[in-house]
């Protein structure tokens, strides 16, 4: 949050906004799958502790560099290069651990509780985000985000588990990188599922790089509106984290299918709306849309990969649904600066939804239905 409105402070350019968020994600788009491939090589939690303590240096290198007034925008690039680096290795070993954490009974539920919790923290976040913005400034922020990540190195610290690792067998790295794309490309499901993630990563979740300019420059809220905007998206979606646990297969689909469809309302009313208070009720009915569709798409293509491929399989989910999102950062902010905001989040969603709904009646729905194994 504080890294957006800093970026649009030093530059008031929404087309830098998206080039920043293409350059935290470039990395993830790149090195997701070799890392992948090393997930299922490695011990997963004491990698984790690793790649989130290197993270945690970053953030107070950023908060460092606000603090003393040296930043600016080129250095807020190379820190979220930097970030996108680690993310590309942390992402796929940290999909693929919830498995190892709690079993397949339980993966789904497990899901929408991750869900609950990530988006529970979107809602308290921003919200307070906006409001530290004006108390102790965008440094202060950065140095709360690098603090918080002592608490994620802990807890993965205080775990008692099997550390399990699942590629055992003496392939080397390429063809056990070219085993996952193979499955993948052999199996229409789990095709199916990643090119809908990557639907909504260019497509869904470009909205969110313009917000800063909608707060400031249409609703004319400022950062703490800026921070509730944000919030909304996040009460919308625990309320689908808690809606989809203990769901059958047929309910997530419908779920999914509600998902495409409330995400297109509501963001295209949103794009009408002037006012502040409309635009946190479509906001809410956005995130509920959002999490509808990418928790039950993760939790079904985790359902059908089997355990020995599932680094390499999540690897290709990350580079698909995070690594693209560059892509998509990168197309609202020109569309944002060449057409406007209001009208780069309208072709967005229309192009999403188009998309996604052709994949899912075409391959989703189908293959999944039909052939449940």
């Amino acid at each position: 949050m504080a890294q957006g409105w800093m970026v649009l402070r030093l530059s008031n350019s929404p087309f830098l906004l998206g080039v920043v968020s293409a350059f935290a994600g470039l990395p993830v788009f790149f090195l997701s799958l070799p890392a992948g491939v090393l997930a299922d090589r490695v011990k997963k939690r004491k990698f984790l502790i690793l790649t989130q303590t290197i993270s945690m240096v970053l953030a107070f290198i950023l908060s460092f560099l606000a603090f003393t007034g040296l930043v600016r925008v080129w250095h807020v690039m190379i820190l979220a290069l930097c970030l996108g680096l680690v993310n590309a290795f942390d992402a796929p070993t940290r999909q693929a651990f919830v498995k190892e954490m709690v079993g397949k009974d339980d993966l789904f539920n497990a899901i929408a509780l991750n869900s609950f919790i990530f988006n529970s923290a979107r809602i308290l976040g921003p919200a307070v985000a906006g409001i530290l913005i004006s108390l102790v400034g965008e440094a202060g922020c950065f140095f709360l985000n690098g603090v918080s990540f002592i608490a994620v190195i802990i807890g993965l610290a205080l775990m008692r588990m099997e550390d399990r690792v699942f590629e055992t067998e003496n392939h080397s790295f390429f063809a056990s990188f070219r085993q996952g794309i193979s499955y993948v490309t052999g199996n229409k499901k789990a095709l199916a599922l990643i090119l809908l993630a990557s639907t909504m990563s260019i497509f869904g979740f470009s909205y969110a790089v313009l917000m800063p300019v909608f707060a400031r420059n249409i609703l004319k809220a400022g950062p703490s509106g800026l921070g509730f905007l944000m919030a909304a998206v996040g009460i919308g979606a625990v309320t689908a984290g808690l809606g989809l646990a203990s769901r059958k297969t047929e309910e997530k689909l419908k779920y999914m299918q509600a998902g495409i469809v409330a995400l297109f309302f509501s963001l295209i009313f949103f794009s009408f709306s002037g006012n502040l208070f409309l635009s946190l009720v479509f906001l809410v009915g956005a995130g509920w849309g959002m999490i509808s569709l990418i928790a039950t798409c993760n939790t079904l293509l985790q359902e059908i990969v089997p355990d020995q491929l599932r680094g390499r399989v999540m690897g290709l989910y990350v580079m698909m649904f995070m690594g693209t999102m560059p892509v998509g950062a990168f197309i609202a902010g020109t569309l944002g600066q060449v057409l406007g905001v209001i009208w780069a989040v309208r072709i967005s969603v229309a192009f999403c939804v188009i998309i996604a709904l052709f994949l899912f009646k075409r391959f989703i729905q189908r293959e999944i239905v039909l052939s449940p194994d």
